[in-house]
């Protein structure tokens, strides 16, 4: 029987599991998808949708217990701003976990933790746009005679 377990610990200590969340938290709200292990995007699930509820509930106290737990001021804005809209006739069930095989090299289950109805170009916020090189124009260098 497993009760009175309350959560998965990961094998690691109190902070390093809370600073974990907190981190994983931030790139899940700023990129709406990462993959992880299974059992962090498990543990990870409860906590983004505690998230996004408070965030439906705009006070004041609410930002500061959110900013509190996430400590990243453009989470905050975005979970107040965005996802509450995106959310507001959803009563829970922000985000899926999806099964996304084992990783090469220690063969630990994977998952992609996602919110449901994701922009897709959340993704590529990082991401640095390529310069098309064939379209250069070769301006010729003009040498001024210097006599």
């Amino acid at each position: 029987m497993r009760h009175r377990f309350g959560y998965r610990k990961l094998n690691k200590t109190s902070e390093h599991r809370k600073a974990l969340f907190k981190n994983m938290l931030n790139s899940l709200i700023k990129y709406e998808q990462i993959v992880t292990t299974l059992p962090k995007a498990k543990e990870l699930k409860p906590k983004i949708d505690k998230v996004i509820t408070i965030g439906k509930k705009s006070d004041l106290n609410n930002k500061k217990n959110l900013f509190s737990k996430l400590q990243d001021k453009n989470s905050v804005k975005k979970v107040f701003e965005t996802f509450s809209k995106r959310y507001a006739n959803r009563n829970g069930g922000y985000s899926r976990v999806l099964k996304a095989g084992f990783r090469t090299g220690d063969d630990a289950p994977m998952a992609v933790i996602e919110l449901v109805d994701r922009d897709e170009n959340a993704k590529k916020i990082d991401k640095p746009k390529k310069i098309d090189t064939s379209k250069k124009e070769k301006d010729p260098v003009k040498k001024a005679a210097t006599k």
